[in-house]
């Protein structure tokens, strides 16, 4: 009897040091589906601490220090209902803590204690159908570490049926940064293609760091912007190397992108680990609710290989900006597989969203012909297919395309999902004559720079204004002038050589007014109706 009562109070220990309940909750009884879901492919620091240590890696939640972290994981369940939650953790060198689980403001304790990974129960929690968070957060330990935690494991009615999360250690990195998703615009021509055009606004509060709004993507690269730190945003345009390889170092010079020319204040490099090829970018303070503009062309250069050259127009200033032209060999073709995209690609942020609104597409032909686009396919990356995370979605408000994805939105567009807007009516008002290019020599050619002669007495006054402005210092020579939004969109054109000229039908805001020689642009003056 005592062998035996000993084996029974043994067997006893070993099960509650295997499932230790949290104080004060209890579990639902459950029979069905059991999952478990690893931070290493679902979790992230949203309460991050200055200076924390907290990590997630390939072994899950490392380096747990602080009490003010958040460590949120997030997975998708199809049915509501209530959930029981276990934690996977084990605690160094004979120490304990106590962390808190919550989920939608329901908080339980667990206290964990042992150096071998031990499932403590959280108990239950109700939850709707959907996106499903899970914050933990230390509470208190006698030790340097709260632990480290492995995985969550999660049965209960709402597991019935379909449940996602990232199962897939090859997809672990990409799961946290999120699925990208894509339009693929449909041209409705035969013709050969010389220009894309396109316009793209990112709504306050989607500018998230990581983010890459990709407005015109082409057969052989592509060109939008980025959000890259805290304090720095890019316009980048990159063109593919025709050789296949994640190294840009070993491409063979002759199969090399090489760079006629580049814009004032680009940068230029090469590329790496999603093929290679030539970049280039501008360090640019883009603004979140502005619309900016694109234009791409390419042109075969007669002997076998195509220029490829993009440039990007600044509001503020009221002009467009050469980026780069590049040169890909061993390819002769005008523009094909005119497409946008949206994605990040800082994993750290991947549970924070980002949007972006694409509209105003057309594309010109090699005979001069503007075409306006009207069709878009939807599609996203094999992350979204292979459901390891499907919160990128797509579709059209306000007579516009978009892209959203991250924020573990319950969102769902389908793949291959036909997008429709009505058809743009007014082409692009650009002289393309005048945009900036490459010249033989290599250098660039500022066709739009103010004409020859000193400009510097001409004004704009009074400004602010309220009803009119007068430009002072033409000497009396009529002048034709625009005035443009901040889009970039032309309100009002005329002739002034120096009489009023009323704005008091224009909203409040900020304006430019572009004075002209001829097609060249002479001066270019900002103003403030108010």
């Amino acid at each position: 009897m005592r062998v035996l009562k000993s084996i029974f109070l043994l067997i006893a220990f070993f099960c509650t040091a295997h499932l230790v309940l949290a104080s004060g909750s209890g579990i639902i009884p459950y029979n069905g589906n059991t999952y478990k879901i690893p931070l290493s492919g679902n979790a992230f620091i949203t309460r991050p601490v200055s200076n924390g240590t907290e990590e997630i890696s390939d072994y899950g939640l490392i380096n747990w220090t602080s009490s003010q972290a958040v460590v949120s994981t997030y997975f998708k369940v199809s049915t509501s209902g209530m959930l029981n939650i276990n934690v996977i953790a084990k605690v160094f060198f004979d120490k304990s803590s106590t962390i808190k689980v919550t989920v939608n403001g329901v908080s339980h304790k667990i206290f964990m204690k042992g150096t071998t990974f031990n499932t403590y129960s959280a108990g239950s929690f109700y939850v709707p159908a959907g996106y499903v968070k899970v914050d933990l957060q230390g509470v208190s330990k006698n030790g340097l570490y709260f632990g480290r935690v492995s995985d969550l494991q999660i049965d209960g009615p709402a597991t019935s049926g379909n449940t996602i999360f990232c199962n897939n250690p090859d997809y672990y990195y990409w799961a946290r940064r999120g699925p990208s998703c894509h339009l693929g615009y449909v041209v409705p021509t035969s013709e050969n293609v010389s220009y894309y055009y396109n316009e793209v606004t990112v709504p306050v509060g989607q500018d998230n760091i990581g983010s890459y709004f990709m407005v015109n993507g082409f057969g052989e690269g592509y060109f939008g912007m980025q959000v890259n730190t805290a304090q720095e945003r890019r316009v980048l345009f990159s063109v593919w190397s025709p050789f296949e390889t994640d190294d840009p170092t070993s491409i063979p010079d002759d199969k090399k992108i090489k760079l006629n020319c580049k814009g004032e204040n680009v940068t230029i490099g090469e590329f790496g680990n999603e093929g290679s090829g030539g970049q280039s970018y501008l360090v640019f303070p883009w603004k979140a609710g502005l619309t900016y503009k694109f234009l791409l062309k390419a042109n075969p250069d007669g002997v076998g290989n195509t220029d490829y050259t993009a440039w990007f127009f600044n509001p503020e200033a009221g002009c467009w900006m050469l980026i780069a032209s590049w040169k890909r060999p061993y390819i002769s073709t005008y523009l094909k597989g005119f497409y946008s995209f949206v994605e990040n690609f800082e994993a750290e942020n991947g549970y924070l969203g980002r949007k972006a609104e694409f509209g105003n597409q057309w594309v010109r032909t090699e005979q001069g012909k503007w075409i306006p686009i009207s069709k878009a396919n939807f599609t996203a990356d094999n992350t979204s297919s292979t459901n390891q995370r499907v919160d990128a979605s797509g579709g059209t408000a306000n007579n516009k395309f978009f892209l959203r994805n991250g924020g573990f939105t319950n969102e769902y567009t389908p793949a291959n999902s036909l997008l429709s807007v009505t058809a743009p009516a007014q082409a692009p008002n650009i002289d393309l004559s005048a945009l900036p290019y490459c010249n033989n020599t290599g250098a660039v050619q500022q066709r739009s720079v103010a004409a020859p002669g000193n400009t510097d007495n001409i004004k704009l006054l009074p400004n602010p204004t309220h009803s009119f402005i007068q430009v002072k210092g033409l000497d009396g020579k009529q002048t034709s002038y625009s005035i443009l939004n901040v889009q970039g969109k032309i309100l009002k054109t005329g002739h002034t050589n120096g009489e009023e000229i009323s704005v008091s039908t224009l909203p409040d805001g900020i304006y430019m007014l572009n004075i002209y020689d001829g097609t060249t642009i002479r001066k270019s003056l900002k103003f403030i109706k108010s």
